[in-house]
């Protein structure tokens, strides 16, 4: 099905809002040849079509939008306008009886429509995703069915295939939220990066994503805004501890733009922990030990486990030798046991939190590991020289 220039310049005019710079909706209908009063706008995507299209030829994109089309055709037996608005996305004009209201009923016609598309794609072997906009009774309003269009389709993100949106006015009112992560849970994922705990930083980050998800579950902008917030924060202790600035900044720049153009949830956050992981590991980096690889895979046990009682057996057990064995090699590389390599990770994620949050000494000792209050003092002060609340007082001077 051959897209009509005339036609889909005429769409392309109605739904950007731009037609009341060319004249009026009579005269550009005669103009362009168009017999059709659009009045409702819906948008059809094509589900996970990045996903399909990566690594496909030309030729298969023209084929699938080409089914596509022809889905539409063979669904809608009255006139109607269509325009590709970007890569796996169509926008369909329709005109229906008594657009001015937005009456339930209003919708069981595109809703139908859209329907039979979805059963021609589905035969075709790919499925697709539909965002109903509202009717609107004057041409030159048009635009904002099509954007209420895009806008129902937000949930998308958080949710499957092949389903149907229908613009919902006041599920888009904004409304008083609670805060979705805690300071302390901020805090608690850098000091894990700070310490080099990559995989447990990467873990927790997921149980932060479920609550701002959950938080925000109709607004994806507030999300993707949330998670920007973390992103950069992470940049800036990353930078802190004297990573490549122009490295991490250009990374950052890129990864922002592809998840602010990311529309689906579970890769959303596929790519976050991925891009986490990497800048976490330039933290890690800084401070890195170079040892054998039983070393270094003790040292991830103990950084995975750093909040846990943590015995020599369980980490000869993880690294798969003896546990004297490990205690001799542990001793012969870092010069420390593997207990003491243990109470300095942990005063150093205690440093940061001292630095950074208003948390008591006794839940900082209880947030890295250490039993009680005073043997975290004790330990402290025999590395530091002196108390957690006197390193605190003398920071803030």
């Amino acid at each position: 099905m051959l897209l009509r220039t005339e036609h889909a310049v005429f769409a392309q005019l109605l739904i950007s809002g731009a037609l009341v710079h060319e004249g009026t909706f009579e005269a550009m209908c005669e103009m362009l040849e168009v017999q059709i009063n659009p009045n409702l706008v819906f948008i059809v995507s094509i589900d996970r079509y990045p996903e399909l299209a990566a690594g496909m030829t030309v030729d298969w994109r023209i084929d699938i939008g080409q089914k596509l089309v022809e889905a539409v055709h063979k669904a809608i037996s009255e006139p109607f306008l269509w325009i590709w608005t970007e890569q796996g996305i169509l926008a369909v004009l329709i005109e229906l009886p008594n657009s001015g209201s937005h009456e339930p009923q209003l919708y069981k016609r595109p809703l139908s429509i859209v329907k039979k598309i979805q059963e021609l794609t589905d035969a075709q072997g790919f499925s697709v995703s539909a965002g109903i906009g509202p009717g609107y009774e004057s041409p030159y309003l048009l635009y904002r069915s099509y954007e209420e269009a895009k806008q129902s389709m937000e949930d998308r993100f958080f949710q499957g295939n092949r389903i149907i949106y229908q613009y919902e006015q006041e599920k888009r009112q904004v409304r008083e939220l609670k805060k979705p992560v805690a300071a302390e849970e901020k805090i608690e994922l850098l000091a894990r990066v700070r310490i080099g705990d990559v995989e447990g930083s990467v873990s927790y980050l997921k149980v932060i994503l479920e609550r701002i998800a959950t938080t925000y579950k109709f607004h994806v902008d507030m999300f993707k805004s949330e998670v920007i917030d973390l992103i950069m924060s992470l940049s800036r202790m990353v930078l802190d501890m004297g990573g490549d600035g122009a490295v991490i900044l250009s990374e950052n720049a890129r990864m922002i733009q592809s998840l602010i153009g990311t529309v689906r949830y579970d890769n959303f956050v596929n790519k976050l922990c991925d891009y986490w992981r990497n800048i976490a590991r330039h933290a890690g980096q800084v401070n890195q030990f170079e040892g054998s690889p039983i070393i270094g895979t003790a040292i991830k046990y103990m950084k995975n486990h750093h909040q846990e009682k943590v015995s020599l057996k369980g980490i000869a057990e993880y690294c798969h030798v003896n546990p004297y064995y490990l205690a001799h090699l542990f001793k012969r590389e870092t010069g420390m046991s593997c207990f003491e390599f243990l109470t300095k990770l942990r005063i150093e994620k205690s440093l940061y939190l001292l630095d950074n949050t208003d948390m008591t000494v006794q839940n900082i000792a209880v947030q890295v590991g250490f039993p009680d209050a005073n043997y975290f003092s004790r330990k402290f002060k025999i590395i530091m020289d002196c108390s957690p609340s006197g390193y605190r007082e003398a920071k803030l001077c």
